[in-house]
């Protein structure tokens, strides 16, 4: 058996999310039911992140163990032959043996599209973005993304009744940029890990800071709190999409 990775574009609407479920589709129940064709026997796959149901990905890292005969490849065109359209494999390379999409990532980043004009509600654009369609203050925006690079306990921006062994995550990059024409505005984080919803949760408070519903230094404050009670609802799922990770021991990013 050798190991590779993989780098994975999805749409996240058709799926439960990524992880793998007994009784709904996921992304990883696509890719491992094609591995074991291909390999004739069961394989396991390892994310870099665990997308929710109806987040996308442009750079998905998957890691896992294939019979030998397999070069990266063939494996690459027997994949995209056989996965649904849904799901597309950008890349295949070989990886060292122990190699763990996950636990070896070095960080993760992560982009959420927010649509300001009338059009982002075109079938074409909202499967794809948080279709917004009212415009935002660009500088709020900024100024509430300014506290979050840095290491912070974000339990204020995770999903409620998951209990974790700690709430600290190093937030690496976080910048807000316009889109072209007016059609809103694209959000970049990069971080060392990510609790459940944390960006939909951070991009819901960020936005209703830009809306003037609330202060951009509710951001800071909230990294003091211990309960997600004050943070805005989540963003919805179709606006996020997981980028790509980077891998110390692969000498290289992956899918960013």
């Amino acid at each position: 058996m050798i190991t590779c990775y993989a780098v994975l574009h999805y749409v996240g609407h058709p799926f439960a999310g990524w992880q793998r479920q007994a009784s709904q589709r996921t992304v990883q129940g696509e890719i491992e039911g094609v591995l074991e064709r291909l390999a004739g026997q069961r394989v396991v796959t390892h994310a870099a992140g665990r997308t929710d149901a109806g987040v996308h990905a442009l750079g998905q890292v998957v890691s896992f163990k294939i019979p030998a005969k397999w070069k990266p490849a063939d494996l690459h065109r027997a994949l995209n032959a056989l996965l649904p359209k849904e799901i597309w494999v950008a890349e295949v390379g070989p990886a060292p043996a122990g190699f763990h999409a996950r636990r070896d990532a070095a960080s993760r980043r992560y982009r959420y599209v927010v649509g300001c004009d009338p059009a982002s509600r075109s079938p074409f654009r909202h499967p794809f973005e948080w279709a917004l369609g009212v415009p935002l203050d660009p500088q709020a925006l900024a100024e509430a993304a300014a506290a979050l690079p840095g290491e912070h306990d974000f339990r204020a921006f995770s999903a409620a009744g998951q209990p974790k062994r700690h709430y600290r995550c190093k937030i690496l990059l976080a910048q807000w940029e316009a889109r072209a024409n007016g059609e809103g505005f694209i959000f970049t984080i990069e971080a060392d890990r990510f609790l459940h919803r944390m960006v939909r949760f951070l991009v819901g408070t960020m936005v209703d800071a830009a809306r003037g519903r609330r202060p951009p230094s509710d951001i800071a404050r909230l990294l003091n709190s211990d309960s997600n009670a004050e943070a805005s609802p989540p963003a919805p799922p179709q606006g996020l999409y997981f980028i790509g990770a980077r891998y110390p021991k692969l000498g290289k990013d992956l899918g960013l």
